[in-house]
């Protein structure tokens, strides 16, 4: 992150956020009334460019399904906005407090204010829900913001930018475009909040650039996130399931599971039973319109070194592909593939894969199981398929993630009342309903003095009174 940057770039970005500092000074954070206008503003604009934003979102990844930008990318936002149309004016009300004995009857309160300006930087995987879910809590909770959305989704971030411009003045939310300079300068920034979502490697040079400036910062990293298939729970039900979390947007997902955790004597019949998931949710893949392609030629060439890594060193290569396709590479398909006997040092258990290719790590025990998750960094979920409950409270307290579903993937992601973020290597800080509303919210504590009070006896000159005061609280 501190690599020479042109002063264009830095400059353009320090006059836009000047702007909105100068408006903030000028107007104050948003209104509860504009901030109500907003999100319902924003959320009719999203589902009138619904069919543009699918049409973007494809071009930029060679194919996408519409349904699954519609379903992931669209309706999630929409949701967001709505849930928190509903309830911010409730999130935004002062707090009552109680207040210690010998300092009543004082009055204590928590008044949620908003941070002032705020940075989002977004990724490719899921370009629009990504980059304005974030943005719906800081509107909820009255920020200004400025938007930089991924440059390899070009055509994405550009209708962004258009309908952004449509419902916000740039003084209130403004989106700048660019590449990774643009992204290394936009980091430094001194906002009074910085929100990122990608990878743990570039999500480290995030916080060291904003570091320079304190600013706080929220990290929506990813990481390997495990599937742990209990002996109690059905192989053919947990591998329906773990496919279509695995295969939705071709893997290409921060919280799709990364590898499959299953009992020894379960391993072969877990891959007969993912392979007939597989045919039955994408008879074919190479000409599926349901089944969404690699995103860049650099990814694709990646997930096919990770493959032929794990082939090297001698595992298992099970490839899925149920309508005996052949693939051009110019498409960037890629057919699903399970690996089994997968040696430790293999690249697919060390890299987060992000993408249709599947390890399968055979366990004696839960015992062994917990140990295998909790030895490795902090994922950003947790998939387990059981049905004692005493086990899934067990392993549950022997284990560390940002999320967790029990006996289904990805929905935890998609509950408004529920904080989503991740927990070490997978990120800090959470948002997604009233928690994106708080961590845009700073917390501010205010105590009112009452006219008749007894603080006087804690005033010097010290003697007596003091000693026998201490000697009450002390005891």
């Amino acid at each position: 992150m501190h690599d020479a940057v042109p002063n264009p770039a830095r400059d353009r970005l320090q006059a836009c956020l000047n702007a909105q500092r100068a408006a903030l000074s000028a107007h104050g954070p948003l209104t509860p009334e504009r901030r109500a206008e907003s999100l319902d503003g924003l959320a009719n604009a999203l589902i009138r460019h619904a069919e543009d934003f699918a049409a973007a979102v494809a071009a930029d990844f060679g194919h996408r399904s519409v349904h699954e930008t519609k379903l992931a990318d669209i309706y999630p936002v929409v949701a967001a906005l709505r849930h928190a149309r509903k309830h911010f004016r409730q999130w935004m009300k002062p707090r009552r407090r109680p207040i210690a004995w010998m300092f009543q009857p004082g009055r204590g309160c928590v008044l949620y204010q908003p941070l002032g300006l705020v940075g989002i930087i977004g990724p490719w995987n899921y370009p629009i829900q990504l980059v304005l879910s974030p943005l719906a809590g800081a509107l909820a909770a009255g920020n200004r913001v400025m938007i930089k959305p991924s440059e390899i989704t070009p055509r994405t971030s550009a209708l962004l930018e258009q309908v952004i411009a449509e419902v916000f003045d740039p003084a209130e939310i403004a989106v700048v475009q660019g590449g990774p300079d643009v992204a290394k300068a936009f980091a430094r920034l001194k906002f009074d909040h910085l929100f990122f979502t990608g990878s743990t490697a570039v999500g480290r040079q995030v916080m060291q650039a904003a570091a320079d400036n304190l600013v706080p910062v929220t990290l929506e990293l990813g990481g390997k996130s495990p599937a742990l298939v209990m002996a109690d729970y059905p192989i053919d039900r947990a591998a329906e399931r773990i496919a279509v979390g695995k295969l939705f947007n071709a893997g290409q997902t921060c919280i799709a599971p990364d590898y499959v955790l299953v009992p020894r004597e379960s391993k072969d019949a877990f891959v007969t039973a993912f392979r007939e998931a597989v045919s039955r949710l994408y008879p074919t893949i190479a000409a599926n319109a349901d089944y969404t392609a690699i995103v860049s030629e650099r990814h694709y060439e990646r997930l096919h070194h990770l493959v032929a890594n794990a082939r090297s060193c001698g595992a298992s290569i099970h490839e899925i592909n149920p309508g005996h396709e052949t693939f051009d590479p110019a498409q960037r398909k890629m057919a699903p593939v399970v690996l089994t006997d997968v040696p430790d040092h293999a690249l697919v258990l060390s890299e987060e894969i992000f993408g249709p290719v599947l390890p399968v790590v055979a366990y004696e025990d839960v015992e062994e199981a917990c140990r295998f998750i909790a030895a490795r960094p902090h994922p950003l979920a947790l998939y387990l398929f059981g049905r004692d409950a005493k086990t899934v409270d067990c392993i549950l307290a022997r284990t560390q993630s940002g999320g967790v579903a029990v006996n289904d993937t990805l929905l935890h992601c998609v509950q408004e009342e529920l904080p989503f973020g991740g927990v070490g290597a997978s990120g800090m800080g959470a948002y997604h309903g009233e928690a994106g509303f708080r961590t845009f919210s700073h917390a501010r504590s205010v105590f009112h003095q009452a006219r008749f009070n007894g603080a006087g006896m804690t005033r010097p000159p010290y003697g007596g009174r003091m000693n026998r005061l201490l000697s009450m609280l002390l005891r």
